[in-house]
């Protein structure tokens, strides 16, 4: 992609950003590994991290781990639950963890499928796991990268239909995941399921932020996922220090349902015994 085409979208300075901690890195340096990782992994709300994980800061500064970990431990904190788990749709929640923690949109249904059956199977961790112990994070950042917004340039792999997608994700560094046109909804789902390239919205002027509304193709509506699912769960309110009589209840709720019933259980103190599909 050349320069000029990279400043008309806005992305000149992303296409071409990647921070790394290296051997004998100065405090400065860790310092710029620090920001980077706040602001790839939290947005705009990465300015209230730095006062959040000052634990994990002296592991990194101590060698005790690396930016990997580092990042593992940003994307498993109650914190980023609280940004962008409890507040977004489970597909909002799968777009966000690939432009955070792999640089990059999904590119179809399959990987949107893969992530909402390993969430059901598997929990939080292995969700978050599957990104970070990735073969496509270790290849594009290793141990000692922040990550970045990858998806902006060609990388091995990449469909094309990638760099279209990662437009509809990423709306400029002051832009909020959570304050987006969209709200909590999915970003991508229409497109992704009709099989469909997104539009790509430039910015409305030059270092200013994006377009906020983009063309739309006429189609028909999305097919959707049709899967459900069979939740057993064992209620009554965990933290509770009263003697109470805890129920096993089952739910059979379409896919579309499933991030609204986790959060909804896990708010009323229940715990998920088994998910299986019907």
């Amino acid at each position: 992609m050349s320069s000029s085409v990279a400043e008309r979208l806005g992305i000149r300075d992303l296409a071409s950003e990647k921070v790394e901690l290296r051997p004998n890195s100065s405090e400065e340096d860790l310092q710029l590994v620090f920001r980077a990782a706040y602001q790839q992994i939290f947005g705009r709300q990465g300015v209230y991290a730095s006062q959040k994980f000052t634990s994990a800061e002296s592991l990194l500064r101590n060698g005790k781990i690396d930016v990997r970990e580092f990042i593992e431990i940003l994307a498993k904190s109650e914190f980023y639950k609280e940004c962008f788990f409890y507040s977004n749709s489970q597909v909002r929640f799968i777009e966000l963890n690939y432009k955070h923690l792999l640089g990059r949109a999904p590119y179809d249904q399959s990987e949107i499928a893969y992530h909402t059956d390993l969430y059901a199977s598997s929990g939080y961790d292995a969700e978050i796991n599957s990104y970070i112990y990735s073969p496509e994070y270790n290849n594009g950042f290793g141990n000692s990268v922040v990550p970045y917004y990858r998806g902006f340039k060609s990388i091995p792999g990449m469909k094309t239909v990638g760099f279209n997608r990662i437009f509809e994700l990423y709306r400029g560094d002051g832009n909020s995941d959570n304050a987006q046109l969209g709200g909590k909804n999915s970003r991508l789902r229409t497109k992704i399921s009709l099989n469909l390239a997104n539009w790509i919205s430039p910015p409305t002027s030059a270092g200013t932020g994006f377009a906020s509304l983009a063309p739309t193709l006429i189609s028909s509506a999305p097919r959707g996922d049709s899967r459900m699912f069979v939740i057993e769960v064992i209620a009554g309110n965990i933290g509770s220090k009263a003697a109470l009589r805890r129920s096993q209840q089952v739910y059979t709720v379409p896919y579309e349902r499933l991030s609204s019933l986790y959060q909804e259980i896990h708010k009323r103190g229940g715990k998920i015994t088994k998910i299986s599909p019907v």
